[in-house]
């Protein structure tokens, strides 16, 4: 008597974000396959309006090799060039929406589709205010900043936190995505969110990818993007983040004269 294969089957209340994902675990998949990337992808099995139905992984703890494997991979995926930043289509982050289309300008994509969307959503209105004033004061400075220190655009998994990569007994395995392209250092930058992966995942990634001199103003910047995001869906516990956030970036840029 055959049985069906275990799977993982997830429901939503909102169906494009099933599509969605779907749409992010194809996109990683097909890049990772044509880039020769030894990362695997959790394969889409079937996705419709009330369920999206994925291969099972049969978990278990990462090991140090398996870190640092996972951490070299990661910079070959992101040494692979894209022409522009963002996607043909919009997605999600968490269950916020991520507006998307397509730029050749980074900077202005990130301040506008990721810091000022979400700033957009804020709903406590004098921590609105101070936000919006914030992003005023900084986003020439910011943009120009970012554009003069991207070395590329790469697709980024754009919600690489250690909830979203799983292992068994083959190696790393990447869930959940939020993807788009730009900066690889937007997805290194979160990666260090929620306690961080273990040293031996950055030393991976550096032994093909080393940080760049500007990494720790960026991990501030992009950071605060996902606090943000955060702070709209589960409330005031992360407000003093952006609020540092904020701080740090202002005392940068203030202080610093960027051409």
């Amino acid at each position: 008597m055959s049985t069906q294969p275990k799977s993982f089957r997830k429901t939503h209340n909102n169906p494009a974000s099933l599509h969605a994902e779907a749409d992010g675990l194809h996109r990683l998949a097909i890049t990772c396959q044509q880039g020769d990337v030894p990362l695997s992808v959790a394969r889409v099995i079937s996705v419709t309006d009330q369920e999206l139905c994925t291969q099972w992984i049969d978990q278990q703890a990462g090991s140090r090799e398996q870190f640092m494997q996972l951490g070299q991979a990661l910079a070959q995926l992101h040494n692979i060039h894209f022409d522009q930043v963002g996607l043909e289509r919009d997605n999600f982050i968490g269950l916020n929406p991520q507006p998307n289309g397509l730029s050749d300008d980074w900077g202005s994509f990130f301040v506008t589709q990721r810091l000022g969307f979400q700033v957009s959503l804020v709903a406590n209105p004098s921590f609105a205010e101070a936000c919006q004033q914030w992003l005023t004061d900084l986003a020439p400075a910011l943009q120009n900043w970012l554009n003069q220190n991207c070395q590329h655009f790469s697709l980024l998994h754009g919600d690489l936190w250690s909830g979203n990569v799983l292992f068994d007994h083959q190696g790393a395995w990447l869930i959940d995505p939020a993807v788009y392209q730009g900066d690889a250092e937007a997805d290194l930058a979160m990666t260090f969110l929620f306690g961080g992966f273990p040293a031996a995942f950055y030393q991976g990634y550096e032994k093909i990818r080393p940080r760049s001199t500007a990494y720790p103003i960026k991990q501030v910047v992009y950071n605060l993007y996902h606090q943000l995001n955060h702070y709209n869906l589960f409330g005031d516990s992360y407000r003093s983040g952006c609020e540092r956030a904020f701080a740090i970036m202002g005392e940068f840029f203030n202080s610093n004269t960027h051409s």
